[in-house]
């Protein structure tokens, strides 16, 4: 690899190779230390082909779930099973992994706009501005859209199909219309724990000790050509495990005591 090499968006490879390393070692023991993150189909990974493929998850912290999955799939892609044991696999990471974020998230201090470095996909939120929902939907950024083509044709993009980390919440149709354009493999990804481990941002441990699960499923079976947006949109939610009919085997006390914790993890800015 050149020096000076870039990808698609213009970034240094070499320097998002070390930012990488960096982040990794630092974060490491987040997941397998001072928590125990419990991984499921590490073998899906290393199946997956080079670029077009859509990964797909709930959502619980604004950076500690992309940080899980970057140790995940390089972990991976290196012959670990269900694993993230010893962080020499990030010594060559995966280089061409992106993931969809909002804007105004990235642009929110030094840190993120170091993190977006490592592989951001920026996207200005049509529902959202400023943290709170809008009664107004802007129009859809058509650079936005451009991007994560560019993306999924060099390598692979993660994305939260809700764009919050609140759990249940509609997964937004932009992510469907992408499936149904481009057509790549959808990887389904169920987290749990983040948000009992870390504040919201996913920067601050909360709590050490909890077992955190990652769940990677099989792909996706989508007819590109005849699936409704409607259809592809049910298929996400009942995928990762959002889909409204999971509440109901959720037990109330179970609901009141997740709100609480979610509380509890705040922290003030």
């Amino acid at each position: 690899m050149g020096l000076l090499k870039r990808n698609p968006f213009g970034h240094i490879l070499f320097i998002k190779k070390w930012l990488i390393r960096i982040f990794g070692a630092m974060t490491h023991r987040r997941y397998r230390g001072f928590n125990e993150l419990q991984i499921e189909g590490s073998e899906i990974i290393r199946n997956l082909p080079d670029n077009n493929v859509l990964f797909i998850s709930n959502h619980q912290t604004y950076f500690a779930d992309v940080v899980a999955m970057f140790h995940v799939f390089n972990a991976s892609l290196s012959g670990r099973d269900d694993s993230i044991k010893n962080v020499c696999y990030l010594w060559q990471p995966k280089m061409n992994i992106y993931y969809v974020a909002a804007k105004e998230t990235m642009q929110a201090g030094l840190l993120p706009r170091i993190l977006s470095y490592v592989g951001a996909i920026t996207v200005e939120r049509t529902w959202r501005a400023k943290g709170v929902d809008v009664t107004e939907k802007r129009d859809v950024n058509p650079n936005d859209t451009e991007n994560i083509k560019i993306a999924l044709a060099d390598g692979w993009v993660i994305t939260f199909p809700q764009g919050t980390t609140k759990s249940f919440k509609p997964v937004r149709k932009g992510t469907a219309h992408i499936i149904k354009q481009h057509r790549p493999i959808v990887v389904p990804i169920v987290i749990d724990g983040f948000r009992r481990s870390f504040d919201k941002k996913g920067f601050r441990m909360k709590k050490k000790g909890i077992l955190q699960s990652f769940i990677i499923k099989e792909p996706l079976d989508i007819d590109y050509d005849n699936d409704t947006i409607e259809e592809i949109v049910e298929k996400v939610e009942y995928a990762i495990e959002q889909h409204p009919s999971f509440l109901k085997v959720i037990p109330a006390e179970e609901i009141k005591e997740q709100e609480e914790l979610n509380r509890l993890r705040k922290w003030e800015y």
